[in-house]
């Protein structure tokens, strides 16, 4: 495993936990990377032929990249032309006789060639499209075909991480010719295996809609580029465009950190429904498009502006309310499990996204950066423990990792910091990697497949073109259902239909799977008569499970009136439910319960401290239980019942904590410090409202959340 981009070998001292000696001279296993001269792909004379034929397109910069547009009804067009303007056509013919639509477009100027010729970014929108086969013509050049897949009973997409085209060079970036020649029969290499890799896809699923990327469609930054040329990467982004699959498949790209310092992302794609929110200030922000009945988030996190992030979700979710499923990219791995996954860079992205992917219910989290495959368990409410420095990681790592004098190529990393570790950097360290599992969030499915899931699934996808692979962390984290690393590429089949999500992942070099089929499902299995709870509403997992054990019924027969306020009698006959309904014997003190459906249990809760009431003889059980009224009633409960109600949260960050009751103040701050009881919102700000009634969703909620 490569450590430390910069370093590739150390010198350390010291002794493991166990107590051997490192040696002098030391190294991290390398990277491997996929020879395409020696893959199955390659033979009868197949990649000598792609050797052939990359000599003579290496130096055109012209390729054309197709993209989802806003819907289904759309296909996005980007290019580099030698002149200001450029005809575009589309039509349903070969001929280009029956034309749907014809325009000129201007271009804008991107960049110049050691020629100094000027190349301009061209982009067309094709609209109106119905599903079936069409032609599109720039210029004179030959008429493409694409198409446009019918989504009505569902749709199905290819999803890769990191082609990161030419990072098999292994040459650094220097302005000569070794280089650039080592660059160039780097990028013929990877850039035949992604193709190997877009066509093995294909043949598994030919009616594919598009490609979904993870990010690092290319290598060379512009940081690193010879003489910091933003060009140089121009040859990168030739051998990404040039399989033939490419020609017709959309593909949409996410921003990964070797696309971001460059602006020539921007200019050969054309991504829909572009934000300034989450802009890096080079190559964009974020973006969004939907297909048949599902809403793509594509987040440029090289913005690590997570309130930018989270209002862009927000406001996409709003310009499309009747998407039924909500699926994020990004490219840094937040729940992968190979060399970057532990980083604390890394998990502090997590725990500053993952609430937000939650708030808006968010299906899939789909990711790269990992150059190796894992899919987690489905999770929820990963929460960050622990402060580690990047500084302190890295040189704990760098031992961790060590693959001594002669290191070779392998698919684990080495565990040489063993749980036994006396030290105290060292146990630091370990105490980290057990934080950042998330235990606790990891949620049961039934199998391979999640119904109705409260949770999120995260994936991340290895490398698609070979280019460059990462060895797994030695510890698998908790919240990992399958990883897999054997220094080969694979891609993901997704298939969508109304209510499931199935994804099945292969390797390209025997078409093997490498992972059991998972399903998310979405259905009506609850049963829930309540026709104003819908399978998209934040309570409906909570109000499901209420209803399914008997904990809530409904106002009526077919209404849960999630929104009206919840009395304090029907507060606390949930919580005689949920006691399983014990015998009671005698009666309250209170003159306004009488002989009510709910006397067994405000005698109950009375008797046993669980209710005060609202005066000396009065419980006032047709009263609206109000917020600190709940978590100082639901404390008690769960005192009653031998729970822990240490948990306690600071709750000057609230701008109304000072409006708690006094004799409320310790219920509160632990019914929030336990996750019982979150905060308002209204707009950007967060607020107790103790006195604001509870409605019948939010105690549910309330409650699925103890039990989860």
């Amino acid at each position: 495993m490569k450590v430390n981009k910069q370093i590739a070998a150390l010198v350390l001292t010291g002794v493991l936990a166990a107590g051997s000696a490192l040696p002098a001279f030391a190294a991290a296993a390398p990277d491997g990377y996929t020879d395409a001269s020696t893959t199955p792909a390659a033979a009868n004379g197949a990649y000598a032929a792609w050797q052939e034929r990359w000599e003579t397109m290496k130096n055109d910069w012209t390729q054309v990249s197709l993209s989802p547009g806003s819907d289904d009804t759309q296909m996005n067009f980007a290019w580099y032309s030698k002149t200001p303007t450029a005809s575009f056509r589309v039509a349903t013919d070969a001929a280009m006789t029956q034309l749907v639509q014809e325009q000129t477009i201007t271009g804008q100027a991107a960049v110049k060639d050691s020629e100094n010729t000027q190349y301009y970014s061209c982009k067309a929108t094709a609209s109106n499209l119905k599903p079936g086969t069409y032609y599109y013509q720039i210029g004179n050049q030959a008429a493409t075909p694409f198409k446009v897949q019918d989504s009505s009973d569902g749709f199905s997409f290819i999803y890769v991480g990191d082609p990161q085209i030419g990072s098999s060079n292994s040459a650094k970036g220097q302005d000569t010719p070794e280089f650039y020649a080592a660059q160039s029969a780097a990028v013929c290499n990877d850039s035949f295996n992604w193709s190997t890799t877009l066509n093995e896809a294909i043949e598994r699923d030919q009616n594919a809609s598009f490609v979904l990327s993870a990010g690092d469609q290319i290598q060379t930054t512009k940081k690193k580029a010879p003489n910091k040329d933003a060009t140089k990467s121009e040859i990168e982004y030739t051998g990404y465009l040039s399989p033939d699959a490419l020609d017709s498949l959309p593909v949409a790209t996410t921003v990964g950190n070797h696309d971001a310092d460059n602006a020539n992302y921007t200019y050969h794609f054309n991504t829909a429904n572009a934000s300034e929110l989450g802009s890096n200030g080079v190559v964009g922000g974020d973006y969004y498009f939907t297909y048949g009945n599902a809403l793509f988030l594509m987040l440029n996190t090289q913005n690590t502006n997570t309130a930018e992030h989270k209002q862009f979700i927000e406001q996409a979710i709003q310009a499309c309310p009747d998407a039924k499923w909500r699926i994020v990219t990004l490219h840094q791995d937040i729940y992968g499990s190979a060399e970057h996954s532990n980083e604390p860079e890394i998990t502090n992205l997590r725990y500053q996204l993952v609430p937000y992917f939650e708030e808006y219910d968010i299906d899939a989290v789909m990711t790269g950066h990992d150059h190796a495959y894992s899919r987690s368990q489905i999770l929820k409410g990963g929460k960050k423990t622990t402060e580690y420095s990047n500084d302190d990681f890295k040189s704990m790592l760098k031992i961790d990792s060590d693959a001594g004098e002669n290191p070779e190529t392998r698919y684990v990393a080495p565990e040489n910091i063993l749980p036994n570790a006396t030290d105290d950097a060292q146990r630091t360290y370990l105490n980290y990697l057990h934080a950042v599992m998330d235990m606790d969030a990891v949620q049961k499915t039934d199998g391979n497949t999640a119904v109705n899931p409260d949770g999120i699934l995260y994936m991340t996808a290895n490398s698609s073109s070979g280019s460059k692979y990462y060895d797994l962390v030695p510890r698998m984290q908790s919240y990992i259902a399958k990883r897999w690393q054997e220094d080969v590429p694979t891609y993901s089949i997704v298939n969508m239909t109304d209510d499931s999500l199935t994804i099945n992942t292969y390797r390209t070099d025997n078409g093997e799977a490498i992972d059991d089929s998972f399903t998310i499902k979405k259905t009506d299995e609850s049963t829930l008569p309540f026709t104003d709870v819908n399978w998209n509403d934040w309570f409906y997992s909570a109000v499901n499970y209420a209803y399914q054990n008997k904990l809530f019924s409904g106002m009526s027969e077919t209404t849960f009136a999630p929104n009206v306020p919840m009395s304090r009698a029907m507060l606390v006959q949930v919580l005689y439910n949920m006691a399983g309904k014990p015998e009671v014997s005698g009666t309250s003190s209170f003159r306004d319960v009488g002989s009510a459906w709910y006397q067994n249990a405000v005698t109950w809760a009375s008797q046993n401290g669980i209710v005060y009431g609202t005066g000396k003889h009065t419980f006032s059980p047709e009263s609206a239980v109000t917020r600190e009224q709940t978590a100082a009633i639901l404390q008690r409960y769960m005192q009653k019942t031998g729970k822990d109600t240490s948990a306690s949260a600071d709750l000057s960050k609230y701008p109304d904590a000072a409006s708690v009751s006094a004799w409320a103040k310790d219920s509160m701050q632990w019914a929030v410090g336990s996750g019982l009881i979150e905060g308002v919102r209204s707009g950007s700000t967060v607020t107790l409202s103790p006195q604001d009634s509870s409605t019948r969703a939010q105690i549910a909620q309330m409650l699925y959340n103890f039990f989860k």
